[in-house]
């Protein structure tokens, strides 16, 4: 009996979750709050086994520097700074936009990126008289190819990285950097083609873009330079984690106190925690309470069986299936519960046999992340992109956002099943 309802509870919670009628974080947490009440498991289980505190202070940390950060206008400097680099000139700004964003997204985190990049370039588009979709869609499909290379990138990536103790961040960029510069080099030239000829160049409009002063926005206070400081310092302590064996989320907490004491007078803390994204770190918490439901009845055991027997314990062909579930249904719903699911479920393998299961870690996060880009409801970063899009009278519909996004989501689970197969999987067939 109790198996079936925290089977229920998770399905209807995730029905609700893909709806989008309720608050996702509301959701999340009730469901969590459900499995409390029908004594699925207890509070202790749920805060000492079940929430993943490491990645919870991750994000935070993250979000906290981030915060304090674009108080500074430092983020604005950079987009019209390029803006003008280019010349106001439509095609040169969509493949620095597409660069730009993922190259935040795999130091920031994603949703971070589309947060602080998607309102400048909306006002960039409307200040040239350039359509905004071309320039939305390329934002959405670079967040996530970027955020996949790093571990900071995508949220599936934290959990990944979080759950599995000997990747690090230049593990990361090492295994996935590659065929994640690959797949965005292809993405990118297939959108400059398909919407250069939307992408007309308005002189006048350029020439008024060019009278603008990028350091009007700069806030030339010490926090400025506190901020770049202390960002630059948690890029390096995360590269250097191989060396310093501190671990991630510690350099990013301490580096989120630091900035706080640092500009509490400025920035103060107080208002900085107002602009945390508390929504999505409820959301994490309630969604790690209904993974582990499932957990605590032993269904993920069984899902862990079922893919065991589809693949004979074959390590390639178990790559390969989770690589392209992870894809598939990644682009079907957001990919943080499912990679929630599956880190427990890829865990399991190691207790059927399987000794080196990093082929599978590295199938997961890029069939989880690349996914992303195949629904708007695909991945957070989407999410976000669509509702600031919509408030600024831009709507991206769900079934033209699926025009493009199913054949780059097929592309590049085909690029990525070539270079896993080449890379990591030849070796265990010989």
């Amino acid at each position: 009996m109790i198996t079936w309802m925290a089977i229920l509870i998770f399905i209807i919670s995730y029905g609700l979750i893909m709806s989008e009628k309720i608050n996702r974080a509301l959701v999340a947490i009730s469901g969590g709050v459900l499995l409390l009440l029908t004594n699925v498991y207890e509070w202790q289980d749920a805060f000492t086994h079940y929430i993943d505190w490491e990645t919870i202070a991750l994000l935070f940390s993250m979000m906290v520097l981030v915060a304090i950060t674009k108080k500074t206008g430092v983020f604005e400097y950079v987009a019209i700074s390029f803006a003008q680099l280019v010349k106001g000139k439509p095609v040169p700004l969509l493949i620095g936009t597409a660069i730009l964003t993922a190259v935040g997204s795999a130091f920031l985190d994603n949703v971070t990126t589309v947060l602080l990049f998607v309102p400048i370039l909306l006002t960039l588009t409307s200040q040239l008289n350039l359509p905004a979709f071309p320039f939305l869609l390329t934002t959405i499909f670079s967040a996530n190819i970027g955020g996949t290379a790093t571990l900071i990138g995508d949220p599936p990536n934290i959990m990944i990285g979080q759950a599995v103790e000997h990747f690090t961040f230049v593990s990361f960029l090492v295994n996935l950097g590659p065929i994640v510069l690959i797949i965005f080099g292809f993405t990118l030239g297939g959108l400059v083609l398909m919407f250069r000829k939307h992408l007309v160049y308005e002189k006048e409009k350029a020439n008024e873009l060019m009278s603008l002063n990028p350091s009007s926005y700069l806030k030339k206070t010490p926090m400025l330079y506190q901020s770049l400081t202390v960002m630059a310092l948690t890029m390096a302590g995360f590269m250097m984690h191989p060396i310093i064996h501190v671990e991630l989320t510690t350099v990013a907490v301490c580096a989120a106190v630091l900035l706080l004491l640092l500009t509490d007078r400025e920035a103060s803390s107080e208002k900085v925690f107002q602009e945390v994204e508390w929504v999505t770190l409820f959301f994490f918490i309630g969604l790690f309470m209904l993974v582990g439901g499932l957990e605590k009845v032993g269904v993920i055991d069984e899902i862990a069986r079922a893919m065991m027997w589809m693949s004979g314990g074959d390590l390639p062909l178990t790559a390969l299936i989770v690589l392209w579930s992870a894809g598939l249904l990644s682009g079907v719903v957001d990919n943080i519960p499912f990679v929630a699911a599956m880190i427990p479920v890829v865990q399991e393998f190691q207790g059927y046999g399987m000794m080196n299961i990093d082929p599978i870690w590295w199938a997961l996060a890029l069939g989880a992340c690349l996914g992303g880009n195949g629904t708007l409801l695909g991945a957070s970063a989407n999410v976000v992109v669509a509702g600031l899009a919509a408030s600024a009278n831009h709507q991206i519909s769900f079934m033209k956002f699926l025009l493009y996004g199913i054949p780059v989501l097929l592309f590049s689970l085909a690029a990525a099943t070539v270079y896993i197969y080449f890379r990591y999987l030849v070796p265990f067939l010989s």
